[in-house]
Formats: structure tokens, sequence, C-alpha cells
């Protein structure tokens, strides 16, 4: 992997939060507060990055959109999961992830992250590979505004052939489930991670092509629900559902165990978390309505496109 790769995808990287940023501020009315850090060589990680974030806005509760790259001595075991050969490895990550919570219950939350990490051999070669995707956490389910989510979704990926949706579509389905509950966090999306097979430029091409259809799957979905009144009971709702975010992030997302695994910044890593969650013991809702409906008709996989 040349540096002129590295600089060219850290390039891009700045340049899609930014321009991310600027599309939702537009939207929300509220600026995003930026965040710019750099970890020194006394610590861990060495690199830098850049957390993005607005609380309390007129349209997102909590949104945030993270750039890092950071350079480590050794990969945390979430990383070589499926790569042991690389286990104690020097490595190299960037990326850009994101998660925003809208205020209203029927505006779902959403998720985007695309990344390249790459790994020096004792050898002298580099092994670089690439993830990413994004997923739709409604509270109350439209079709509508799922079956467009996928169809950017599938759009984004078909340059690079016609199997890879049902494959990454299944990937995101199976990712994004919580097994402790035997329930999907959302309607999905797609997700891949550990591609390697597109080569260098074609993995950098995957990722671009899905972080650059982040802005058009997610912002007509807030436009046409951000105004939809909404009642306390709704909200109540929104709040126990996001409860299961909670449990996802903590317990099974490999993203943010890389991130706690590898010494890397918490207030980061852990801004995904929504601002305001409730639990309930052995709650469920009323047969027929539009709660119970997210989990008869949305949240079991279907095809939506």
């Amino acid at each position: 992997m040349s540096q002129a790769h590295t600089d060219a995808v850290r390039s891009h990287l700045l340049d899609l939060q930014d321009r991310i940023i600027s599309a939702f501020e537009a939207e929300d009315g509220t600026p995003f507060v930026r965040d710019a850090w750099v970890r020194g060589a006394h610590e861990r990680l060495q690199g830098d990055g850049c957390s993005r974030l607005v609380e309390e806005g007129n349209v997102l509760e909590r949104g945030g959109c993270n750039f890092s790259h950071v350079k480590g001595p050794s990969l945390p075991p979430s990383a070589t999961q499926h790569r042991p050969e690389l286990a104690g490895c020097p490595f190299e990550a960037m990326g850009v992830s994101l998660v925003f919570h809208p205020r209203s219950p029927h505006v779902p939350t959403v998720h985007m992250n695309v990344r390249m990490l790459a790994a020096h051999r004792p050898d002298g070669t580099v092994v670089a590979w690439y993830g990413g995707g994004m997923d739709l956490t409604p509270y109350y389910g439209h079709e509508e505004d799922a079956r467009h989510f996928h169809q950017v979704c599938k759009d984004a990926l078909a340059p690079f052939g016609p199997e890879l949706h049902p494959r990454y579509k299944k990937w995101c389905d199976e990712y994004f489930f919580l097994k402790h509950r035997n329930e999907a966090r959302g309607v999905g999306g797609i997700f891949f991670d550990d591609v390697s097979e597109l080569g260098e430029q074609g993995g950098f091409d995957l990722i671009r092509s899905v972080g650059d259809a982040f802005t058009q799957a997610y912002l007509p979905i807030l436009q046409r629900r951000r105004d939809t009144p909404y009642t306390q009971a709704e909200r109540d709702f929104q709040a126990y559902r996001r409860g299961r975010y909670v449990e996802f992030n903590l317990v099974w997302d490999r993203g943010t165990l890389f991130g706690l695994q590898s010494g890397g910044r918490t207030e980061s890593i852990l801004m995904s978390m929504p601002p305001v969650v409730n639990w309930r013991y052995d709650w469920h809702p009323e047969p027929g309505t539009p709660e119970a409906r997210l989990y008869t008709d949305f949240l079991p996989p279907r095809d939506w496109v």
C-alpha cells in the first residue's frame, strides 16, 4: 500500500465528513461542534481525528460524525477474529463513522461507517482491507422509507457487480442482530468487512461509493418525517427501543470493541449512544398497535427492493 493511496483515502474521508456535516447542519439549523484531537507519541495509539457533534438540535436530538486516522503497535482481538495470522501486527486504521438520533420517534436512527485497515507484517508486506455499510433503525415503520433506503444502498453497490447487494444485505441482517434477544436492531441496509478481493483501488472505490450515497439514502427520509406530530407515548416507545441500540453497541458491535480494545478515544467511540434511553421489564406492545407492527412487519428480515 503506497503513501499516495493512504493520502487519497484520508483526503476523501475528510471531504466526506465535511459534506455530510454541511448537509445536516443546513437541515437541522444548528451548528455541529468541532472537536479535533491528536494522540501524542507517548500514547498507545498515535494519530489524529475530528469529532463533529450536535446535541439538542432542532431535528437531531444527538448526532455525531467522526473521522479518525490512527496507528497502533498491535491489532486488537476484534480485528483479527477472521484474520488470526495478523495477530500482533502493527496497524493503521482510518474511517468515517456516524450515528444520528433524531428527536422525533417518526424519524429513524441511522448509522453509517466506511473504513480502511492495514496491517504491517514482519516481512515488510502490508495487508489492507476495507469495510463499511449503513443501516436504518426505525421506531415506527414506514415501508416507503425502508424501500428508499435499501434502493440507494443497492444502487451504491451496483458498479461492483450484481452479486454484492444480496450478499451485503444478508450480511447486514445477520450482523445487526441482538442474539440475546433473537431480534433485529432495525430494518438493515448493507454491511461488509474484511474486503480485500477487489484490490486496493477497488476497495477504495467501494467505500467511496457507499459513503457518498449516505446523504441521498437518509436525508429524504428525515425531511419526509421530521414534522410529523407525535405523542409522549410515542417518545416513550422510542426511548425503549433505543435501549436495543445501546445493547447492540456495547455487547456485539465490532467497531466499538475495536476502539475500546485498541485504546481509542472513549468520547468519540461512545458518541453513538442515544441521549435518552429507557428499559422496561418484560414489556411487549399491544397486538395490532403501530408499536407491535414494528416487530411483526419490519424487524424480521425481508427483501425491500
